[in-house]
């Protein structure tokens, strides 16, 4: 195992994990080598194609990569997976085809040199060995042919993907700049013009609000929105009935077992049959607790034949007794050795029994773990009460009921949100898993209750109706928008036109306590602070003060507009970096550039090579 794992941490390990064991990872994506390519193509490029299996497998592969990182699948975006799934195919089959156009390829010669330096494949004297290796390629259904036609393919992609990206240029002159900027600090003075403070000095004219509208009717549309009415369930919704004795009884069993705790204990037993048999076992009982000897009395009294041996019936096993096997266990529990039960009917008779040896692990008993088996009892029953439910509501769906009339018949209760939107969604529905269904064309056009959904720990089911689909807003329809847009515009700018005036009459520190608002003083900052915007840490650093002086600089926000008042940059005279993390950085900075490189580079592939998208089938593998 150990040599395995170290292979798969080299460089044919990986690239035959990936081939082998998992989807191949390229720029994000993941999909399958060989097996031809399906006739149902999902895309042409150039003269080779993606394959609809291809990209399911992809497709599955990632879904199930995604959601092994987060808690709710509800919160997966199927839209953005299959886009980015069919984009890097895409890539994947362009830089295949580009490689083979530029000769890129390894000899067998040199992936038989790599090949034979790993461990896995040698035998106990350090050679290779030809048995391990057609071992390892049995295991994985692969000839030596195909697992070197994928490791040349694969390689040769690793060729050109380091060519372009290799390529970036970065100074290290470049790097130290950049981080030196980092050490920069200075003490910072602001104020914040919120825009609504300005918002009465506005006025919006008709005039105002139909050039805006000329000027932007493309963008001036409608949400898509439903109006939704929604089931929702957890089992913590469900309400549990008092737990029954066999329900505890279960729980125990259940615990015994996964404790592994076997139960050895040694018995005998007296039997007494006949009509008169209790009198018979309450005298026997009354003699045992006067010290008589059981095994004494099991020969002279008993009426089963293992009374000849004393009474002795082997280890106890519930199953031996049947329907009554509650009632002996109940009699033994916590009986320790020696001790004797009172006379039990059974559907043999009057049994008494001793515990002659215990041998076993101590179990504890039933009664002691009361409350913990109740609650265990209670939430079986409730996850069991929430799976029926689930299939009830489920089954309704199916067969066309209304969700209210499923809301009835369940007693679940019946929720709305009107004017459900499709895009930047707020309600309380907000998943992208909701949102698919709730838009889906068939769910709209049928008006029909969804299957259930899983959101969190429990699941949705919704129905739609009145549906509108986007649209270009009306004049009247978009002037209240177009009105709130204007309004915040020029409240906006009369907010910068006074951080300006203010900004251009303070030169000196003595200035800033001049100003008719007052500054808040944050003290010394850097460029990784927290206490301002992203917008306002440029402006901060922006620009150099004079010796004594500040300088201040003002600026729209998201908000309104920002007045800023510095003094003098210092820079920090030690770098926190050691050389070896500027040498780090300047990797990291490379590796970004190179990356932006390859994408420069597939969009020039795009041009060379046709990429056709098959849309029918797109529609299909995403099930719309």
């Amino acid at each position: 195992m150990d040599k395995l794992r170290d292979f798969l941490k080299s460089w044919p390990g990986r690239i035959l994990l990936i081939l082998c064991l998992s989807p191949l990872a390229l720029l994000g994506v993941e999909s399958y080598f060989g097996g031809g390519v399906d006739p149902n193509q999902i895309a042409q490029v150039g003269d080779a194609s993606v394959g609809l299996s291809e990209y399911q497998t992809a497709v599955n592969n990632r879904r199930t990569e995604i959601l092994e990182q987060v808690d709710d699948a509800s919160l997966l975006n199927e839209d953005v997976l299959h886009e980015q799934v069919l984009k890097g195919l895409v890539d994947r089959t362009l830089l295949e085809q580009q490689a083979g156009k530029l000769g890129m390829t390894v000899s067998d010669d040199t992936i038989n040199r790599l090949l034979r330096e790993e461990e896995i494949f040698k035998d106990a004297e350090g050679n290779f060995s030809n048995d391990q290796f057609a071992n390892f390629l049995r295991q994985r259904g692969m000839t030596k042919n195909q697992l070197f036609a994928e490791f040349r393919n694969q390689l040769s992609l690793d060729q050109l993907n380091a060519s372009i990206v290799g390529t970036a240029v970065y100074p290290m002159k470049a790097v130290s700049q950049l981080i030196d900027l980092q050490l920069e600090s200075r003490n910072i003075w602001l104020y914040r013009f919120k825009w609504q403070d300005y918002a009465e000095q506005v006025k919006v004219s008709k005039s105002d609000i139909q050039a805006y509208y000329d000027a932007n009717k493309n963008t001036l549309k409608s949400a898509a929105m439903v109006d939704l009415a929604y089931l929702q369930l957890t089992p913590q919704s469900i309400e549990v009935n008092d737990v029954t004795k066999e329900d505890l009884q279960q729980q125990y069993d259940a615990y015994k077992q996964s404790q592994a705790i076997n139960d050895e204990r040694q018995i005998s037993q007296i039997l007494l049959t006949g009509d008169d048999a209790k009198a018979r076992a309450d005298k026997i009982k009354a003699r045992l607790n006067k010290g008589e000897s059981f095994a004494a009395l099991a020969k002279a009294e008993s009426d089963d034949p293992s009374g000849e041996t004393g009474g002795d019936i082997g280890r106890f096993n519930p199953t031996v007794f049947g329907n009554d096997a509650e009632a002996v266990e109940k009699a033994l529990e916590g009986l320790s050795v020696g001790g004797v039960t009172a006379p039990v009917k059974t559907s043999f008779g009057y049994q008494i029994f001793t515990v002659t040896e215990d041998n076993g692990s101590k179990m504890p008993t039933l009664e002691s773990m009361r409350d913990e088996l109740t609650a265990k009892a209670k939430e079986y029953k409730r996850q069991e009460m929430y799976a029926d439910k689930v299939t009830a509501i489920n089954d309704l769906a199916a067969d066309g009921f209304s969700i209210e009339d499923i809301a009835q018949q369940e007693n679940v209760t019946l929720k709305r949100i009107k004017d459900y939107t499709k895009e930047n969604n707020q309600s309380v529905l907000s998943q992208p898993a909701v949102i698919k269904q709730a838009f889906d064309e068939f769910t709209i056009q049928d008006q029909a209750v969804t299957a259930g959904i899983e959101v969190g720990n429990g699941n949705v089911w919704v129905q739609p109706s009145n549906y509108r689909p986007t649209k270009t807003l009306t004049l009247a329809a978009a002037t209240p928008k177009i009105t709130q847009i204007l309004r915040q515009q020029k409240a906006t700018a009369l907010a910068l036109k006074q951080a300006k005036t203010l900004a251009a009459g303070i030169k000196t520190p003595a200035d800033i306590g001049k100003q008719p608002v007052r500054l808040q003083s944050l003290g010394s900052v850097n460029r990784q602070t927290t206490r301002l915007t992203e917008k306002e840490r440029g402006l901060a650093f922006s620009q150099q003060a004079a010796d004594n002086g500040v300088v201040a600089v003002a600026s729209e926000t998201e908000t309104g507009a920002t007045l800023l008042v510095g003094d003098r940059i210092k820079t920090e005279q030690q770098s926190p970096l050691s050389e070896m993390q500027r040498a780090q950085t300047a990797t990291i900075i490379r590796d970004n550039l190179g990356q932006d490189q390859l994408q420069d580079y597939l969009d020039y592939l795009r041009l060379v090579y046709k990429v056709e998208i098959n849309e029918a089938n797109m529609k299909n593998a995403q099930g719309r």
